[in-house]
C-alpha cells in the first residue's frame, strides 16, 4: 500500500489496479490460511481476492470477476465464478459505501451512426489500436531489459526513475500519473488533432519507464488511456474518410480503449465489461466487440504475447 501511494502519488505513469490486485490477492489469501482451508480453497480465494482488487480500483464488479476467469485462472467453473463474484461483489458494496457508486469517467449520450458502412469504422479503429497495442507490448519489455543491463541497483534504477518523473510534473502535470486525465479528455474531445502523436509518444515512453522502476503500480489505467488517443485519432480519420456524416468522437474513444487492452492483454471480455462499467457506455456493445476482435487479429497475426504471459515468462526465468 505504501509503495504503490508513493509511486502512484509521485508521478509515475502507472495504474492504481497492480497494488490494489496484489493487496487483494494477499489478504485472501492469507484469510485461507487463518482458516485452514485447503491448498485447492487457498488458490480459488486468492483468484477471488485479485479480482475484487481489480473491481475496487475501478469501481467495475463484473469486470473484476471476468478478469479471475478469464485472466488468472484460464477457465469457467462454478466454484471459481462463485468465489469470483462473491468477492468482487462484497468489495463493491464497500468501496462504493466509501466513496460512492459514480463511474469513473463522465460520458454523454452519443448516437451511433446505423449504416453499416459507418459501423465498419470500429473495426478500423480495432485494426489501428491492434497495431499500437503491440508496439506498447514491446515497448514495457524493452524498457525492462534496458533496465536490466544498467549498471546500478534496483533502488537507484528507481531514484533515477523518480527523478525524472518530477521533471515531467513539473514541465507538465497532466503527462504524469495513471492517465485518468488524458482519458477524459479524449472522451469529452478537448485534445486537438495536432498533438495526439506527440502524446501518445510521450506517454508511450513515461509509462515503459515508470514500469521498468519496479516500483508497485499497474498498466491498466496507462494502457487504457493510450487506447483512448488512439480512438480519438480513429475518429478523426473517420471524418475525413466519411465527411458527409457527423461522427461522433466519445463511441471511438471508448472502443479505443477496449482494443487497447485486448491487444495487449488478449483477455476481451475483461477489456470490454471494464471499459463498459468504467464510462457506463453498454449501448456500445456491438462497436466494443468489432474493435476488440480486429484488435485481437492483428497482433495474433504478428505474433505478439499477450503482455501479462510475456512478463510470467520474464518472471519464471529470473528476471524482472
Amino acid at each position: 500500500f505504501i509503495g504503490g501511494l508513493l509511486a502512484i502519488g509521485s508521478g509515475l505513469a502507472l495504474g492504481r489496479e497492480g497494488p490494489s490486485v496484489q493487496m487483494g490477492a494477499a489478504a485472501a489469501n492469507t484469510i485461507g490460511r487463518l482458516l485452514s482451508l485447503g491448498q485447492a480453497d487457498c488458490r480459488a480465494l486468492l483468484a477471488a481476492g485479485a479480482g475484487a482488487g481489480l473491481a475496487t480500483a475501478f469501481n467495475a464488479p463484473a469486470a473484476g470477476a471476468v478478469f479471475v476467469l478469464e485472466e488468472l485462472v484460464g477457465r469457467f467453473e462454478a466454484r471459481m465464478v462463485c468465489a469470483a463474484l462473491g468477492a468482487s461483489i462484497s468489495a463493491i458494496l464497500i468501496s462504493r459505501g466509501i466513496l460512492g457508486g459514480q463511474p469513473d469517467f463522465i460520458v454523454f449520450h452519443q448516437v451511433l451512426p446505423e449504416a453499416i458502412a459507418k459501423q465498419l469504422f470500429f473495426v478500423m479503429t480495432g485494426l489501428m489500436t491492434g497495431l499500437l497495442a503491440v508496439g506498447y507490448n514491446r515497448t514495457i519489455l524493452a524498457a525492462l531489459r534496458l533496465a536490466d543491463r544498467l549498471p546500478v541497483s534496483i533502488p537507484v534504477r528507481a531514484v533515477l526513475i523518480g527523478g525524472l518523473a518530477g521533471l515531467v510534473v513539473w514541465l507538465d502535470p497532466h503527462l504524469a500519473g495513471g492517465g485518468d486525465w488524458i482519458t477524459q479528455a479524449a472522451i469529452n474531445n478537448t485534445i486537438s488533432w495536432r498533438i495526439i502523436p506527440a502524446l501518445f509518444v510521450s506517454r508511450l515512453i513515461f509509462g515503459a519507464i515508470s514500469y521498468a522502476a519496479a516500483t508497485p503500480g499497474g498498466l491498466f489505467a496507462p494502457m487504457l488511456a493510450l487506447g483512448a488517443l488512439s480512438g480519438l485519432a480513429c475518429s478523426f480519420v473517420a471524418q475525413i474518410l466519411s465527411p458527409d456524416t457527423a461522427l461522433a468522437t466519445t463511441p471511438f474513444v471508448i472502443v479505443g480503449m477496449a482494443s487497447m487492452f485486448a491487444g495487449s492483454v488478449r483477455s476481451p471480455l475483461t477489456g470490454i465489461i471494464l471499459v463498459m462499467e468504467m464510462t457506463g457506455s453498454s449501448d456500445l456493445v456491438l462497436p466494443l466487440l468489432s474493435g476488440s476482435f480486429a484488435a485481437m487479429v492483428v497482433a495474433g497475426a504478428l505474433g505478439d504475447t499477450p503482455i501479462y504471459e510475456a512478463l510470467r515468462l520474464r518472471a519464471a526465468t529470473g528476471r524482472r
